[in-house]
């Protein structure tokens, strides 16, 4: 194999730029531009800083756009190309299940897909229809996304948290034909919401109900249909799927509103897999622990896309638990695990246990690892490696941190910036609107001035394309036009970062995740991992909430207390030792338990809705009474007061 400098070595910068979809004047007078615009001796240390993961950086690019052009190059799709890997691993363990320890090899896998493909025909569903999948994580979700797949109908991939309308909203913006629940999920809500369906919606349960439940349900079993169906390769679907086609749907995790339907084409998966396989090094022999859920791209595509492009064996969590997290990695010795959101914090709050040192487990893959977590998860547990990256699943613009710089969610390079057309731009942070300069152009941040990440688009070249969403208002609300020059457009990340003068990026803020107060800027996710510590890494939320008659917003935490021990007065004392009066929250929520989304991500839109009344929720709520330097319960009266102006804050 070439290595990264031998490949750049080999083609001229013109083959590069072409290669990348960047004019060759383009690319030199961005490079000239950093060069003037920085002092000379500046421009050559940040060269000499950089270079190598620059160029490593460059290697895996190639590699990625090199193998999808091949592949539209032949009309390949995710089946034909996971065809390929069962030849070339055909008895190889592909998917573990590590709820009842059932294997499947690559052969197995391709046997009982291409049964759910000959299922799907029979049930006369075409080229570009949609099921919606509504289970927990298991192989056969795979299985059935895959088969469905061969024969071109697409998969709406449902949260199994969902329930009423969220469930409903998500099933009916993917327009779906039919559902496939888990039996395990048809509960007294659920099974009132699929009662509800439209009678057109054909239903299937995998899994143990009875015919009673069945009837009630209008479904069919699934798994006697699928023991029984061919198993050969079904015929190719027509019109063929390309690379550039629906391949199924990955729902927005719904943090400010309902889920929204991401469109996941053949090759937006390839590309997520390939990168993850590239960037962070990923071997052949690898075995992958994969505890995330599999409606949830990191899930389904970093992970088991290992198994299906790259030939990886992936073992499938049903779901996560810190408790059995480091025995799972020993008995099926992984040497690659995935997180994301808080799982790393959950396991460092786990109590010390032998398993933790005694895995094979050297690279951690995903991302929301926040810096105060990182070198305490690798040293405690011995991980040599953090493969951070940054993108959504429908965006254009992901970034990794090939090299390990703490902190950094990925990089752009400062030398070649156009290279990878991806920029931060100066926004109102209040608003989120764009900041334009007098041509009516975006305003490109300078390096440590935060900026809202956007990702030019071209809708020809399969790493800048935007596919969108199923419904086209959310899609165009998340495409601004005339960015960089006259008529161009690009997607719009909706989170803010900060770059440092070597390239590297650092995740700052979701939209809306940092309030003003006492004419300064919090930092909800800093004030978290602060007070997360100072707890014992337990789940805590911090968000800002709107106090009539005052300028900005007052900051609260909502803090998980499970066992009913939390004191105040403690925790007034230890927060005044570590942040500024600014930042310590004017409003405290004690809960049993801080909402989480289905991927670990605090939930917040629930919290910001209700504020500090007591009479919208049976939690215990606290006002930091400066005068008397102690938190005082809540209740209406003194909520009255301050909502009145007659306590001041």
């Amino acid at each position: 194999m070439h290595n990264a400098a031998s490949v750049s070595a080999s083609l001229g910068s013109m083959g590069l730029c072409r290669l990348f979809g960047v004019s060759w004047p383009w690319s030199l007078a961005a490079g000239l531009g950093v060069y003037l615009g920085t002092s000379s001796w500046k421009y050559f240390y940040i060269a000499a800083r950089t270079a190598k993961r620059d160029l490593n950086g460059l290697y895996v690019l190639m590699r990625v756009k090199l193998a999808l052009w091949r592949y539209m190059h032949h009309g390949s799709n995710i089946p034909s190309i996971f065809a390929q890997t069962v030849k070339l691993h055909p008895n190889k363990p592909a998917l573990i299940y590590e709820a009842t320890g059932e294997m499947w090899t690559f052969t197995q896998l391709d046997e009982i897909s291409n049964g759910v493909a000959h299922w799907a025909r029979g049930q006369g569903w075409v080229s570009g229809d949609v099921v919606a999948l509504f289970m927990e994580s298991r192989p056969l979700q795979v299985a059935l996304w895959l088969g469905l797949a061969k024969v071109g109908v697409e998969a709406a991939l449902i949260n199994f948290s969902l329930r009423c309308d969220p469930l409903l909203h998500c099933i009916g913006v993917s327009e779906s034909r039919a559902i496939v629940f888990g039996a395990e999920l048809a509960d007294g809500k659920n099974v009132e919401m699929i009662s509800t369906m439209s009678q057109s919606m054909v239903r299937f349960c995998t899994g143990d109900l009875s015919a009673e439940q069945l009837a009630c349900l209008a479904a069919q079993p699934l798994d006697p249909i699928l023991a029984a169906a061919p198993k050969h390769s079904p015929s190719p679907c027509v019109p063929p799927k390309g690379m550039n086609d629906r391949l199924f749907y990955i729902y927005t995790s719904g943090t400010t509103g309902l889920p929204k339907a991401a469109i996941v084409v053949h090759s937006r998966y390839y590309r997520i897999a390939a990168f993850g396989y590239f960037a962070f090094r990923m071997r052949s022999d690898d075995i992958v622990y994969d505890c995330l859920p599999l409606y949830h791209s990191a899930g389904n595509i970093i992970g088991v896309g290992q198994c299906l492009i790259h030939g990886l064996t992936v073992v499938v969590k049903k779901k996560f638990s810190a408790s059995r997290f480091w025995e799972d990695c020993i008995k099926y010795n992984c040497t690659v695990v995935q997180y994301i959101g808080e799982i790393c914090r959950y396991l460092l709050s786990q109590p010390v246990r032998p398993a933790e040192k005694q895995h094979k487990v050297r690279l951690a893959v995903g991302n929301g690892l926040r810096p105060s977590v990182w070198e305490a998860f690798m040293e405690r547990f011995g991980v040599a490696q953090i493969g951070e990256f940054y993108g959504a699943t429908e965006c254009n613009c992901s970034i990794a941190n090939m090299d390990g710089k703490v902190g950094a969610c990925g990089f752009n390079s400062r030398i070649l910036p156009n290279v990878y057309p991806i920029r931060l731009v100066r926004v109102d942070e209040d608003t989120m609107e764009l900041v334009r300069d007098s041509r009516g152009f975006c305003v490109p941040c300078r390096p440590g001035e935060p900026g809202l990440l956007v990702g030019r688009i071209n809708q020809q070249d399969p790493l800048r394309r935007f596919d969108g969403y199923a419904n086209q208002d959310a899609t165009k609300k998340k495409i601004a036009h005339n960015v960089f020059k006259k008529n161009d457009s690009a997607y719009l990340s909706g989170d803010v970062l900060v770059m440092d003068e070597l390239g590297y990026m650092y995740f700052r803020d979701r939209s809306g995740d940092t309030f003003r107060w006492r004419g300064e800027n919090v930092s909800t996710t800093e004030v978290e991992g602060i007070l997360s510590n100072l707890l014992g890494q337990t789940d805590v939320a911090v968000y800002g909430v709107a106090v009539a008659g005052v300028e900005g917003k007052a900051g609260m935490a909502a803090i998980a207390d499970a066992t009913g021990s939390f004191d105040c007065s403690n925790f007034l004392q230890d927060i005044q030792r570590v942040l500024p009066p600014y930042a310590r929250p004017v409003f405290l929520r004690i809960s049993p338990h801080v909402d989480t989304t289905g991927t670990f991500k605090i939930q917040k839109t629930r919290l910001q809705r209700e504020g500090f009344d007591p009479r919208l929720t049976n939690d215990k709520i606290y006002f930091l009474n400066t005068r008397g330097a102690r938190y005082e319960a809540m209740n209406e009266e003194l909520y009255n007061a301050i909502v009145e102006g007659r306590m001041s804050l």
